[in-house]
């Protein structure tokens, strides 16, 4: 199952926080169950149920070696990389280094992304939020470059909405 959603939680003394039950149902995780948190991208942390992680490792296992930049990202990625448990109540506990290292204050946003919970600072989500939302026409079509993949629109529907669109000279650029 796809995770998905946005919920707001707050980071109790010792720094933990509760996983919604929609998320921790398409996780699959149950009481004590183990997941990996790991550094993210953005100024975010990763959460994964073992499935995934052992996913997102076979991606990164097919990489060279002798790689110097694959070497680095494995180094920081894997060094960093924590296991932890859901309690019995449907909390993780947030290791202090990694709080650190997003700058996650007390008020954090999870975000259910695919395969993975994002974690993120309140202020540090709304800022990214602010900065990306106007351009989610452009960046819908950058993540579905292929008209085709569109299935449920009528070739006609593209074709009318192509021409009346902004021509590409008109738009901001963004960072790729």
């Amino acid at each position: 199952m796809l995770l998905t959603g946005k919920f707001r939680r707050s980071l109790d003394d010792k720094l933990r926080f509760a996983i919604p039950r929609p998320l921790r149902e398409a996780m699959g995780a149950a009481d004590s169950s183990v997941l990996y948190l790991a550094p993210g991208t953005d100024g975010s942390l990763e959460l994964y149920s073992e499935a995934a992680f052992a996913n997102v490792t076979g991606q990164l296992a097919c990489g060279s070696r002798t790689n110097r930049d694959i070497r680095a990202f494995h180094r920081l990625f894997y060094g960093q990389v924590q296991m932890v448990e859901l309690d019995k109540q449907g909390r993780v506990r947030l290791p202090a280094d990694l709080a650190q290292l997003a700058s996650i204050g007390k008020d954090i946003v999870l975000l259910g992304v695919g395969d993975h919970v994002e974690i993120w600072d309140v202020q540090r989500w709304e800022a990214y939020l602010g900065g990306t939302q106007p351009y989610y026409d452009e960046l819908a079509e950058r993540a579905f470059p292929d008209a085709s993949r569109v299935s449920d629109l009528p070739r006609s529907a593209l074709t009318e909405a192509k021409a009346e669109s902004p021509q590409a000279e008109s738009r901001p650029n963004l960072p790729r």
